[in-house]
């Protein structure tokens, strides 16, 4: 190997190897434990096996088959890793992750196994080469174009004037741009040459190694934003008397009833100042004022529902404090997994 060849193996796989120890990292150490470590070293981890496989075969044209159908195979999960991860980014206080990537992951598992053992890449080398790599490559395709969706939102913010997108977003974006770099890379490597993609990885991965080292935000840049009450905790003992006060009077005087009901209103119910309500649900609860109250006018309508032909579903909505059956609906399927309806019918 002459010293070109040196030279660019180095800056094709310096990248991919740090990326290897940073997934080990996210799957074992990395804290607070949250289920987006283990999507992000999922990520990381088949990136860095289609990585290898791609540095591999440029410097050994002779290399084993298996190799390149395990590289390949590989990319089945860098889209719907990716998915996963900002979705669980997205919503990092959900004490409940939906649970639809075990069936995501488990299908391609199915596909991969199913097509690896059926048709071998040392036996069908033309039908993985002209066939199955565009069905992976569309694949993942497809699992950046939902991954945009998610951040919409973000996206939007953008290009917008007025806007600046927080430490968090920054993050998730250039994850996000970078997947497609790479994605972009892999797909026109017909055009240029099958190094790019490699060579790609390492100029991605250290971009966003960079981000994080100049917004110096250390863990909560992967999680979430920072909290604005992390210097200054509410004690232990204060917080539980804040939430049996709190919860003794959401209870018995029925507050979340009232459709206009404010956080300055229930703090003055409770007489405490409204900014230190607003840190207990957000820090210590890890809500929203809006989450919390509609967690109660929820529970008042699941009690409601099970009464038979007492209410109509629209007046329980207004009973219990939503301003719109449309809100009440739409909050009810959110907290519940399933409309006021179904839920109707689960009780009979």
């Amino acid at each position: 190997m002459n010293f070109d060849s040196q030279f660019l193996f180095f800056f094709s796989a310096i990248g991919v190897f740090n990326s290897t120890l940073l997934a080990i990292y996210f799957f074992f150490y990395a804290k607070p434990k949250h289920i987006s470590n283990y999507f992000l070293g999922t990520l990381l981890t088949v990136l860095s096996i289609r990585i290898w496989k791609s540095i591999f075969y440029y410097f050994n044209r002779e290399l084993s088959k298996i190799y390149l159908q395990i590289g390949l195979s590989a990319c089945f999960l860098i889209g719907p890793s990716l998915f996963f991860y900002l979705k669980s980014i997205l919503n990092p206080s959900s004490k409940k992750i939906d649970h639809s990537w075990k069936y995501h992951f488990l299908f391609l598992f199915i596909i991969i196994l199913a097509i690896g053992y059926s048709y071998p890449y040392e036996d069908y080398p033309n039908l993985w080469r002209f066939y199955i790599v565009k069905v992976i490559y569309y694949q993942w395709f497809g699992y950046i174009l939902a991954s945009g969706f998610l951040l919409r939102k973000v996206i939007k913010k953008m290009f917008t004037k007025h806007n600046k997108l927080n430490s968090a977003e920054i993050w998730i974006t250039s994850v996000y741009f970078g997947n497609l770099i790479i994605w972009i890379a892999y797909k026109t490597v017909s055009y240029t040459s099958y190094i790019v993609g490699a060579l790609s990885f390492s100029f991605v991965f250290y971009l966003l190694l960079l981000i994080l080292f100049f917004r110096k935000k250390k863990y909560a840049i992967l999680f979430r934003e920072p909290s604005k009450y992390a210097d200054k905790k509410i004690e232990e003992a204060e917080a539980k008397r804040l939430f049996e006060v709190l919860e003794e009077t959401m209870k018995s005087k029925k507050l979340y009833k009232n459709p206009n009901l404010k956080l300055p209103d229930l703090a003055k119910q409770i007489h405490i100042q409204t900014h230190l309500l607003s840190q207990f649900i957000n820090d210590n609860l890890n809500k929203s004022f809006s989450l919390f109250v509609n967690e109660y006018r929820i529970h008042e309508a699941k009690i409601l529902l099970s009464n038979k032909d007492k209410f109509t579903i629209e007046s329980i909505g207004y009973e219990c404090g939503f301003n719109s059956k449309s809100t009440f609906y739409s909050t009810f399927k959110k907290l519940t997994g399933m409309t006021p309806t179904q839920y109707k019918s689960a009780q009979s």
